[in-house]
């Protein structure tokens, strides 16, 4: 594996049921920075991968949106890390697109964007729509239960076999053998 695709919400930042719509709402789980540094400095390749239709909601703008993220990189960049790609779909579930997760357009997108191939890419995610886009575009999945995992994990629909762990850090110091 050389290419780390995560989602935000939930597994990078705190996520809410109601949206994080401004930079200020934008709060690092504790400890995934830091991961994100130290899996980029073992020689991966981060990009993050979000649904976003909050943009298609009108609850903020992809002006916004790109300052959540000025935001996640210049705090990354602290921690001595940067995402190398980040990809995002602002359609709502009822537009049918294709680069909304679960569909697997905006993975297959990033995997196209490295040059990379399924077989060499992993999705962390905290939800079923993370679990199946993973599915769909033939690459391997973590689950974290972070953000909406623990509510995942309820539902029992998710594989057995698919490693768990409580957040982004846990599943770094696991990689990286910390």
């Amino acid at each position: 594996m050389q290419l780390i695709i995560l989602d935000r919400d939930g597994v990078i930042n705190q996520d809410s049921d109601d949206y994080i719509k401004s930079a200020e709402e934008w709060i690092p789980i504790a400890g995934s920075l830091a991961a994100m540094a130290r899996l980029q400095q073992a020689g991966y390749t981060l990009a993050i991968a979000t649904n976003q239709s909050g943009i298609s909601r009108g609850y903020y703008s992809e002006a916004t949106l790109d300052a959540m993220h000025a935001k996640l990189q210049h705090l990354l960049a602290e921690h001595g890390g940067t995402v190398s790609k980040i990809a995002y779909c602002p359609h709502l579930a009822a537009d049918e697109c294709e680069c909304r997760k679960p569909k697997p357009g905006m993975l297959q997108d990033i995997i196209a964007h490295f040059g990379t191939l399924p077989q060499n890419t992993l999705l962390v995610g905290d939800s079923i729509t993370d679990w199946q886009a993973a599915t769909a575009a033939g690459i391997a999945y973590v689950q974290v239960r972070s953000g909406k995992g623990e509510r995942t994990l309820a539902k029992g629909v998710l594989p057995a076999d698919i490693p768990v762990f409580d957040n982004l850090a846990d599943y770094a110091d696991s990689l990286l053998g910390a």
